[in-house]
């Protein structure tokens, strides 16, 4: 009797695992924080990537368009796929990318502009990460479309795709 009462217990707690994993399994826990509509982009100073010399933001933002800030890095994967389409992007005239290099080797940077191409009007250095956690970013490469206001309207977490591309279109139409 002492036997299969054991035996009972046993099989309920494995049942009850298996159920509470297999549930698990079907809830993916992946936090995407909400990027608010109109949210201005911050105030900032940083290290120009060309000369290192420091830049307010009020200076790279100065003109009335469309901009796009694509954090990136060299060792960043998902950034080199994502990197051709920059290049597509970057001869819109009705747009300016600036890249933002995050947490990277400024000498593997440079290798990797010069390997693809520059797609930015201008690329910034964030050597410790603390600009893109202030743009609201949380790892690269993430994209933010700004628009002719300097205001945050759109968030794009991953590498761009074409989707992404003709959507960043339509909107600076």
């Amino acid at each position: 009797m002492n036997n299969k009462f054991i035996l009972f217990i046993i099989i309920i707690f494995l049942s009850s695992c298996f159920v509470i994993f297999y549930k698990g399994l079907n809830n993916p826990n992946n936090y995407i924080p909400k990027v608010s509509e109109k949210k201005k982009i911050p105030n900032f100073k940083a290290q120009d990537f060309n000369s290192n010399n420091y830049i307010n933001s009020d200076k790279i933002f100065e003109e009335n368009i469309f901009y796009i800030v694509n954090i990136w890095a060299s060792w960043c994967v998902p950034c080199r796929v994502e990197h051709p389409l920059l290049m597509q992007l970057s001869n819109n005239k009705s747009i300016k990318l600036i890249g933002l290099n995050y947490r990277d080797n400024f000498n593997n940077a440079k290798k990797f502009i010069n390997e693809f191409g520059n797609p930015y009007s201008r690329i910034l250095i964030d050597k410790d990460g603390t600009l893109g956690i202030e743009f609201g970013a949380y790892g690269v490469p993430e994209t933010f479309l700004i628009d002719k206001n300097k205001n945050v309207i759109k968030k794009f977490v991953g590498p761009i795709n074409k989707e992404i591309v003709n959507e960043i279109k339509l909107i600076i139409k």
